[in-house]
């Protein structure tokens, strides 16, 4: 962690909160932080944390971390106006690193900028749940240049127990996207499953617990399908159903980009389209299952 003397942390919403947490404790290093919402920046003083503006962190951090809800808000944050985007306000050498979900076009057209002003760039979205990254074990798939990423490793460790180098600038967002479309394909599919098999005369958690001894073992069910889908437990300020399809929408762009019809992913979004509609979209994202249910 010698490369780097401040750090700078844009965006402590549910999951930079405690990814923030973790690099002031553990790294030994000053913790500058923003955020438009003073309440956690309040919790996370306790911890250190000093509380500044987006101009002072790109005036002072050697290295800055984003955690934002969409690439377009990152792109605002970093290629905004010469008052305050990152690009025209940082210097040589500062390293910007973005745990967010974003579309890999805009990591790979944002680390060119960056380059041009000598800055450089890592695409670092954090997998898991808010459970994982309170706990410090988050997994984070890495897209950046070798000397890179041996830089940043040190403080990834800090709030993730799995971190890979997973290629170049926009590696990283292609692993979490089509992470995030496999885990709510099968979201979709338990949703399915509950909604059947309770018509069927099945009791939801005997369904999911008989699947868990069956070839249909996984994580979503283990996690989504037994702790949200059975129990209709779908509350909000967790990872909603408008997060969600945001992420799928960007799987569904990168599969046209490359050629893919990735029927799912399309078929996900409009059950994601239909539960925000039915008034669901601020929910925990596993309430794709009400649509099944008619609710």
């Amino acid at each position: 962690m010698s490369a780097f003397n401040i750090i700078g942390f844009i965006g402590v919403g549910v999951m930079g909160e405690p990814i923030c947490r973790h690099l002031a404790t553990k790294s030994g290093l000053k913790v500058l932080a923003h955020d438009h919402d003073s309440v956690p920046l309040q919790r996370l003083a306790e911890h250190g944390v000093q509380s500044a503006t987006a101009n002072e962190i790109s005036a002072q951090a050697d290295i800055i971390f984003l955690s934002l809800p969409s690439g377009q808000i990152v792109e605002k944050v970093i290629l905004g106006s010469q008052e305050n985007g990152l690009l025209h306000n940082g210097r040589k050498n500062q390293l910007i690193v973005d745990l967010s979900t974003s579309p890999v076009d805009l990591s790979r057209r944002v680390a060119a900028d960056l380059i041009k002003y000598g800055m450089r760039f890592a695409d670092a979205p954090v997998m898991r749940t808010r459970a994982a990254a309170e706990a410090g074990t988050l997994a984070v798939p890495v897209g950046a240049d070798d000397d890179v990423f041996l830089s940043i490793k040190p403080l990834l460790d800090t709030f993730a127990s799995d971190v890979t180098h997973v290629g170049g600038i926009g590696a990283g967002q292609v692993v979490k996207i089509l992470n995030n479309m496999v885990l709510y394909e099968t979201v979709l599919a338990l949703a399915e499953a509950r909604a059947i098999g309770a018509r069927a005369g099945v009791n939801p958690d005997m369904l999911f617990s008989a699947m868990s001894t069956g070839s249909a073992d996984s994580f979503a069910l283990r996690n989504h399908g037994m702790k949200a889908i059975a129990p209709q437990n779908f509350p909000e300020k967790a990872f909603p159903v408008s997060y969600a399809r945001k992420d799928l929408l960007y799987a569904v762009g990168l599969a046209d980009q490359v050629g893919v019809d990735a029927t799912g992913a399309k078929n996900l979004v409009a059950c994601f389209d239909k539960a925000i509609a039915a008034g669901h979209g601020d929910k925990y994202a596993p309430a794709i299952s009400l649509v099944f249910e008619g609710k």
